[in-house]
């Protein structure tokens, strides 16, 4: 049976979490949308702490990786030059097996297993706020000899094979930006842009902002910006180019569906990540949308295909709850239930029996090698986090979680307390990288000169080891795993291959 949209129901929705957006603080925008205009929008706090001006409909922000469906679009637009079943080596000869044997379609769906780039800086000891520029950033991925997984068997959010397949096209003299400008931008009557690093100037950019304690810092970021995040506008802005797809013609006929059909696993299970679009669900109606984090900005957008309606989220602060934004107020227009959390697992800390691979339980979150997760009832005693991007089923059986973290079957036992052993002391090195840090009395130290960090080592067992690390506005859990008496890997959740040897 069709559904009617309630935009009364949808804008009052809207208009609460918008009020929670202080007027001395920063803020965003939330806006309701169909294929014939504008239904509803809704704004809170300022775009700006320093001129004090109120956030707006045409604040330009960063989308972060709203971008990806974009870039995607490009890809599918320049099938003739190059396709998705195409391995990457073919376009960068310099690839390494087995990142060269990833298929583009791979790269760009989450299920190639290429390691994230900027979490690969973090575990060499790199900040969010050092300078990286694109073409040593290329030879860096040119140097990788291994995945976070077989390409195929698993889904883990990375940015690196959107990065990889745009320096792809880059060689064939397409780039991102020209694509939107020519394709997107003027064509809609809209503003975009795609600057390649932070400090590029855009126009009307606002700040990012991201809470340090009690006190409002400014955002910051050194990484080279790739096509899985460049893209900057306003709400309005976005909102009229969904509008756009949604409308389904002109010579994007087609297009949201191709960017958002059914990607499969090598086995044939169908995975929820498209190109750049990710599928949600309420009560049993599927979404379509996908989010975006920058320090400092955050964004969500989610559409209704069958309805032709769709919701969108910016905002210029680091702890907005962008999806619960979109996906509440999507609720509130269909008048479907937002799927029950009253999650009955028992809190704690957990780790497989061998590998790297733990998960924390607090209050219903799940978090899986650092990637933080809801968890939504499924019944029968069974809870997953519903997301397509960092899947995750579960059940307690009385002594273990099992279940699926990603696509693979995982047994976690609760960690016991134990004891960093001294023969994890010593000097450990990534030679290659010219990277290091120091283990001694159950304390790990990174960094040089006044950023060097003691942080502590929590024993999981089995050679398993968590330690915390803080860069500015982020908090990563790393696990230090060890391989072998003289090599280690640390890993997080988006990279699971850097490895460090024991200097002699």
């Amino acid at each position: 049976m069709p559904i009617i949209p309630n935009w009364v129901a949808a804008s009052e929705c809207a208009k609460s979490f918008a009020s929670q957006w202080p007027d001395t603080e920063p803020g965003g925008t939330i806006i309701g949308f169909d294929t014939q205009g504008i239904r509803f929008t809704h704004c809170g706090g300022l775009e700006s702490l320093s001129t004090c001006k109120e956030f707006s409909a045409d604040s330009v922000v960063r989308f972060a990786s709203l971008t990806k469906h974009v870039f995607a679009a490009m890809v599918l637009r320049n099938a003739h030059l190059i396709s998705l079943n195409d391995r990457l080596g073919v376009h960068l000869p310099e690839l390494q097996s087995p990142l060269a044997d990833v298929t583009v379609g791979r790269a760009l769906d989450m299920s190639g297993g290429l390691p994230d780039v900027r979490e690969c800086l973090t575990l060499l000891g790199l900040s969010v706020y050092t300078e990286t520029k694109k073409g040593p950033l290329l030879d860096f991925l040119f140097s990788l000899t291994r995945l976070n997984f077989d390409a195929g068997t698993d889904v883990s959010y990375s940015n690196t094979g959107y990065r990889l397949v745009e320096a792809a096209l880059e060689r064939k003299g397409l780039t991102f930006d020209a694509f939107v400008q020519s394709e997107i931008a003027q064509p809609l009557g809209i503003f975009l842009k795609a600057p390649e690093v932070w400090i590029d100037p855009v126009k009307g950019l606002v700040p990012g902002y991201f809470k340090d304690d009690e006190n409002w810092q400014l955002s910051a970021a050194g990484l080279h910006i790739s096509a899985a995040g460049s893209l900057a506008g306003s709400g309005n802005d976005l909102a009229v180019w969904l509008q756009h797809l949604l409308a389904n013609n002109d010579r994007d006929t087609g297009l949201l569906a191709a960017l958002s059909a059914t990607r499969y696993m090598a086995d044939g299970r169908p995975s929820g990540y498209g190109l750049g679009l990710r599928w949600s669900d309420l009560a049993g109606r599927n979404f379509v949308g996908h989010g975006g984090s920058h320090p400092g900005y955050k964004s969500y957008f989610l559409l209704d295909p069958e309805a032709g309606t769709g919701i969108v989220v910016v905002s210029n602060r680091d702890d907005t709850n962008s999806y619960k934004l979109a996906l509440n107020t999507m609720s509130a227009l269909t008048g479907l239930p937002l799927p029950e959390t009253n999650c009955t697992l028992p809190d704690g800390l957990y780790a497989t029996e061998t590998g790297p691979y733990w998960i924390e339980l607090k209050n219903g979150i799940a978090t899986y090698l650092d990637a933080e997760e809801t968890l939504y009832d499924d019944g029968d005693g069974w809870f997953s986090s519903r997301s397509a991007s960092s899947p995750l089923r579960l059940h307690w059986t009385g002594s273990a979680l099992e279940g699926e973290a990603g696509y693979v079957q995982r047994r976690f036992l609760p960690v016991n307390p134990a004891t960093v052993p001294d023969d994890l002391n010593g000097h450990w090195v990534a030679g290659q990288y010219g990277a290091q840090f120091e283990i001694k009395d159950g304390m790990v130290t990174m960094g040089i000169g006044p950023t060097r960090r003691r942080m502590p080592l929590m024993a999981l067992g089995n050679d398993r080891f968590l330690f915390t690390l803080n860069d500015g506005p982020w908090r990563k859990r790393i696990c230090l795993h060890r391989l072998t008496r003289g090599k280690v890997e640390l890993v997080l959740s988006r990279s699971r291959i850097m490895e460090y040897a024991l200097a002699s």
